[in-house]
């Protein structure tokens, strides 16, 4: 009512209602301004909390990325190595099997040059009894000679000017038989 009485009572026309207004709607701009402020600064720092928090991302991403590029790589390199491992062990194999079929054409070599080296001693261990007359002695070797099959193994060829080993053997053989033929 004091309200009414002071309004009433010095300005005439002007309701009271219009002066209460101007005054009234001023604060509200202002609350309102404030609470879109507000709200516009609480947005961009949602904003920039989102942008720290996808450039973190992104870091972690990248790190990601490269440790996979980094993986990657490795296993690649993994499975060249791998490759040339299977080549050297493929490579190694055939040396192995060539060097086993080295080692068993070395033996068979060998054992046939001791067999020809027996042979060739058989006939001058011959020669020797010959030469002394043991021909009792000459036939046996004859006869341990034509069992080991010794005979075959002695050279056919020879230098020049010497007898070959296969025709020396026949002509002892020959001589011993008939030294014996002719003994009683």
């Amino acid at each position: 009512m004091k309200l009414e009485k002071r309004s009433s009572g010095g300005e005439g026309n002007m309701p009271p209602v219009q002066e209460e207004k101007p005054a009234k709607s001023k604060p509200v701009v202002v609350y309102i301004m404030i609470l879109f402020i507000a709200a516009f600064l609480l947005m961009a720092l949602s904003f920039l909390m989102h942008q720290r928090s996808n450039t973190e991302a992104l870091g972690q991403l990248q790190n990601s990325v490269s440790a996979m590029q980094e993986v990657q790589a490795n296993q690649e390199k993994i499975i060249e190595l791998q490759e040339e491992l299977n080549d050297a062990q493929k490579a190694l194999e055939a040396q192995e099997d060539e060097a086993k079929v080295s080692e068993e054409e070395a033996k068979e070599e060998l054992l046939q040059a001791q067999l020809d080296t027996q042979a060739l001693l058989s006939l001058y261990t011959l020669q020797q009894q010959y030469s002394a007359g043991d021909y009792a002695s000459c036939m046996e070797t004859i006869q341990k000679m034509e069992a080991a099959g010794y005979e075959t193994l002695l050279p056919e060829k020879s230098e020049e000017n010497v007898t070959p080993p296969s025709v020396r053997f026949q002509q002892l053989k020959e001589a011993v038989e008939a030294h014996l033929a002719e003994q009683p």
